[in-house]
Parts: structure tokens; C-alpha cells; sequence
């Protein structure tokens, strides 16, 4: 079956009870089971619960995994693969990533004793140049979040096996729709379910997919020890969202190159990035790594100052202000102060998040009405 039809109906199978074509929402949090010492497929919620089940064999199908886990939370994703670590182990970590992620790196993880360097991912030389001996842990964004780098999957996963490391991606940007990173070699990788998997601003999730059986049970062991697993209700409404994953992120992926192809070209914008417009310095990446689109985040810088941007950010109307992404309706937020405010000012500066960067999720809107938005702030 093709992808669209796959997010359908894998892990959507009609109940052999009811025949009902949605699966009911199992709520238990205990399991019956054969006899002492006899477990049958599930025995506590935490361990397993058909729901979630369903929505991971649905996951694992579209990112083209043997498994996957899903999460209460797309950092609790992360911080289950980053528990595989020891101490004296280190993580290389592109720099434009998530502010969440660069967080866990340099404020939890550390206390572990875990050692973290940022590169750029996108330039392989000086990424490989940070790679060291006890690396176990690679991690990448592409595009990335804030500045929409592209980062080379392929080669990053055949320089951290080089290594001995395991590549690590958040794919949330992407999605499965236009880029799926275990077929280029990634060894796990990581989505927040809350954005364009549930699609809708209303369900709070995260999910790790791996190509490795083994790597599968080292992430549950893990995933069960510590205990953050999706809820059922979280689970049947990502499910409901991945059903029109495909047609979603298509739509959005257009509008958003026709906001980038317009914002490009005005004078008010010093920077438009997106990695769909031919200035785009990894464009021709971009084309062969990402299927038939470019996503639907892009970044601006306008001509000020951290204020500009944020009185920008403040007075559109459709664009909401707020931090996520991903879903039905279209967001706006300033990085400096939002998303990205739990980066050291030193490390903003040093990465390229500058005060007067603003970053859009484009939604399912009418593209037209989003631009006449976005044109009256700019003149406000």
C-alpha cells in the first residue's frame, strides 16, 4: 500500500467485535491476565495499551521502521533516546535545533555527565571536525528549527557509524510525508506527535521509529522504566490526525512556498529562509532529500530590531502568537524570546538566531489571506 493509503488503515483495522471502522479507545489501566506468572499481551498501561499500540504500528509503517514508541510528549522522545547514554559519553548536536532540545543537552543531561558540543550539521567538515572518540550520540534537524538549515542525512549517518555513534533525528518538521531518514541511514528517529501528526492543537504527544530490532528493545526498556507513554485519548486523536497527515502537509507545504516566494521579494524582509526557494544555500539537498516539497516552517528576519520583530509578532491576526507548529492554523512567534529563549544569548548570537527573526507555521488558511496578514503587520 502506498503511504496515503498506509495512514489509513495500518493500526486503523476495523474491531472484529462491533465492526466498527474506528477502533474503540481502550481507557484500562490493568489487564486480566491467563494465570500467575502467565502474561498475556498486555498487562499494565504503562507496558502496552491497544490504542497506542495501534497508533505506533502506524507510525512505524509510514517512517518505514521495524517499531515505534509513542511518548506523553515529543521531549520525553528525546530524553528516552539520550537515556541510552552513560556518563563520559558525549552527543554531537547540530545547532539550529529546537530551544527544548538544546535545554535537555545543556541543562539535564549535563548532570549526568554527559558531554555536549553544538556544530553546524549542515557544514560537514566542521561537523565532523567536533566528533570525538566517546561520541555515542549524533542528533540533527532537518530543516532545521529556527534557521531552516538542511543537513545531509546520508552523510551524517555514515560519519557517526564511522564512529561507532548512533544518528539520532527529529523529523518533526519534515514529517514522514517528505522525508524519511532510516531509508538514508538514521538509526532513530523522533517526532513531536503533538504538531503535524495530530494536526489540530489538541493532543500532546511524541514517538521514537528505528530500523534496528534490538535498538526497538533497548527504547522500551527504557520507555517502560521511566514511564512516559502516551495516553489512549492522546493516542486515538493522533491517529485520527495522521489519516489526513498526507493531505495536510501537501497544502501547507504550497502556501508555504508561495508566502517564501513573496516575502523573498519585499523590501521590508532582510532574510527570507526556506529551503524551497532556490536562494536557499542547501537548496539542491533539499530537492533530492525531501519528497516532492520543501515543509511548511519558514523563518524571515525583517529590517529593525528585536522590537520590530516583536511588534510584528504581536499585531498580525490570522497568524496566532504562539510557540508549536504544525497545525491547522497558522502560528507566529519571535525565536529571540519564545522558542528559542532557553539558548544562552551567547549561543543565539554565535548560531545565527537573531532578535529580529520571526518564524511562521503555516497552516491550511487560504494563502491569500495569510499574505494580506502578514502585509498589513509589516506595514503596522
Amino acid at each position: 500500500m502506498r503511504f496515503r493509503t498506509r495512514a489509513i488503515h495500518v493500526g486503523n483495522e476495523r474491531d472484529p467485535q462491533t465492526g466498527a471502522v474506528v477502533p474503540p479507545i481502550h481507557m484500562a489501566t490493568t489487564y486480566v491476565q491467563p494465570g500467575a506468572g502467565d502474561w498475556g499481551e498486555f498487562d499494565y498501561a504503562r507496558s502496552g495499551n491497544p490504542t497506542r499500540r495501534n497508533l505506533e504500528r502506524t507510525i512505524a509503517s509510514l517512517e518505514g521502521g521495524v517499531g515505534a514508541l509513542a511518548f506523553s510528549s515529543g521531549m520525553a522522545a528525546t530524553h528516552c533516546a539520550t537515556m541510552l547514554l552513560e556518563a563520559g559519553d558525549h552527543v554531537l548536536a547540530g545547532c539550529d535545533i529546537y530551544g527544548g532540545t538544546y535545554r535537555l543537552l545543556h541543562k539535564i543531561l549535563n548532570r549526568a555527565g554527559v558531554a555536549v558540543t553544538i556544530a553546524p550539521a549542515d557544514d560537514l567538515s566542521a561537523f565532523a571536525a567536533a566528533i570525538r572518540a566517546e561520541t555515542k550520540l549524533v542528533w540533527i534537524e532537518s530543516p532545521g528549527n529556527p534557521l531552516m538549515s538542511i543537513t545531509d542525512i546520508a552523510a551524517c549517518a555514515e560519519l557517526a557509524h564511522r564512529h561507532g555513534a548512533l544518528l539520532g533525528i527529529d523529523n518533526t518538521f519534515a514529517t514522514p510525508v517528505l522525508t524519511r531518514p532510516l531509508e538514508m541511514g538514521a538509526d532513530i528517529v523522533m517526532h513531536s506527535a503533538t504538531k503535524y501528526f495530530g494536526g489540530h492543537s489538541d493532543a500532546l504527544g511524541g514517538a521514537l521509529v528505528v530500523r534496528d530490532a534490538d535498538l526497538l528493545e533497548r527504547l522500551y526498556f527504557v520507555q517502560n522504566a521511566t514511564g512516559a507513554v502516551m495516553a489512549p485519548f492522546e493516542a486515538f486523536l493522533t491517529s485520527r490526525g495522521l489519516k489526513t497527515l498526507d493531505l495536510r502537509v501537501r497544502a501547507q507545504c504550497d502556501s508555504a512556498r508561495r508566502l517564501a516566494e513573496w516575502l523573498a521579494n519585499d523590501p521590508r524582509i532582510a532574510r527570507t529562509l526556506y529551503p524551497g526557494l532556490p536562494s536557499h544555500p542547501r537548496h539542491e539537498l533539499a530537492t533530492r532529500q525531501m519528497d516532492g516539497g520543501f515543509g511548511a516552517m519558514l523563518s524571515f528576519e525583517v529590517k529593525g530590531d528585536f522590537h520590530t520583530a516583536k511588534r510584528l509578532v504581536e499585531t498580525t491576526k490570522l497568524f496566532q502568537l504562539a510557540v508549536s507548529l504544525g497545525a491547522v492554523e497558522s502560528l507566529i512567534e519571535q525565536p529571540a524570546s519564545m522558542s528559542h529563549a532557553s539558548y544562552d544569548a551567547s549561543d543565539r548570537a554565535a548560531h545565527g538566531i537573531t532578535d529580529s527573526l520571526v518564524r511562521i507555521s503555516v497552516g491550511l488558511e487560504d494563502p491569500d489571506d495569510l499574505q494580506a496578514d502578514l502585509d498589513q503587520a509589516l506595514n503596522t
